[in-house]
């Protein structure tokens, strides 16, 4: 019964990784987006660019990590 628990456990944990690649799709996109309509002002916006992308990531890894954590201990 208690490893029924974990593994529902990890499943959800595990949505969120999915979540997260939706959410880099999301920050590229609507940067692109934004380059394509004012190409002039797309070089300084490269690095919240990136700093979107490095938390929209580092969710799906915390999320990955948790799911992990549900299965082996």
């Amino acid at each position: 019964m208690e490893g029924d628990i974990a593994t529902l456990g990890a499943g959800l944990a595990g949505i969120g990784t999915g979540l997260a690649a939706l959410g880099v799709g999301n920050v590229a996109g609507n940067y692109l987006a934004g380059a394509l309509r004012n190409p002039s002002a797309a070089a300084s916006q490269t690095a919240t660019l990136f700093i979107g992308l490095a938390f929209a990531e580092a969710l799906g890894i915390f999320s990955f990590l948790i799911a992990l954590l549900l299965m082996f201990t």
